[in-house]
């Protein structure tokens, strides 16, 4: 048990310095130091950086898939579901390096190539689902094609974090992703899905809103 709280610790705190400074700026002297151990445990327990980079992508996208199931779960209709995702997402975003999954990309395949199959495998299909679900309540147009919007939407996702698109100088990650999250919903919604979404957004914009993580 001893060795699975270490190795635990070491993805948690490796985690939080990849969210706040990117992974290529940080080395493993930098986490042996940040964690407070020696090298030598954290070769005990990944190989190199680019496993520990792997073994905490695959730890974050765990935690990421049960957090959006448990969302769903506890949503009532396909518009809470999206005004609860665009608040999760503001969440994430204030706390991550915007270099940090292109840093990923660039040096890290195998760990990329992780993000790559939950984006196209569980947020494409999530995507969809709940399309149709919006389409069943009449929240979205009948005429919206779920997995046109779908694709859509995920190429709107990677080219946020593109600052060939976006400067960083210019722009701020957060407020990119929010404005192209509101354009994916807003072009869906029937009168009745956009008054709905509005009326989410304005008891989330309000200053006593807890967290995200607090609601589940």
């Amino acid at each position: 048990m001893e060795e699975l709280d270490v190795r635990n610790r070491i993805l948690s705190g490796t985690e939080e310095l990849f969210m706040k400074y990117g992974v290529r700026s940080i080395s493993m002297d930098d986490i042996a130091r940040h964690l407070g151990v020696s090298k030598k445990t954290l070769y005990q327990h990944f190989a190199d950086k680019d496993d520990l980079v792997t073994h905490v992508s695959s730890s974050h996208l765990e935690r990421d898939i049960a957090l959006f199931l448990e969302l769903r779960k506890q949503s009532s209709n396909a518009i809470e579901e999206l005004a609860k995702i665009s608040m999760w997402i503001k969440e994430d975003l204030e706390k991550m390096n915007p270099t940090l999954l292109i840093d990923i990309q660039k040096y890290h395949p195998k760990a990329f190539h992780q993000w790559t199959r939950y984006k196209e495998e569980f947020v494409r299909k999530s995507v969809v689902q709940n399309i149709e679900q919006g389409k069943r309540e009449g929240y979205f147009r009948p005429e919206v094609n779920a997995e046109v919007i779908a694709l859509s939407r995920l190429l709107l996702l990677e080219a946020a974090f593109d600052d060939r698109h976006f400067p960083r100088d210019k722009f701020k990650l957060v407020d990119i992703q929010s404005q192209l999250f509101d354009l994916f919903v807003y072009g869906m919604c029937t009168d009745k899905g956009r008054n709905l979404y509005e009326e989410y957004k304005q008891r989330n914009e309000n200053p006593t809103t807890i967290t995200m993580k607090q609601t589940l």
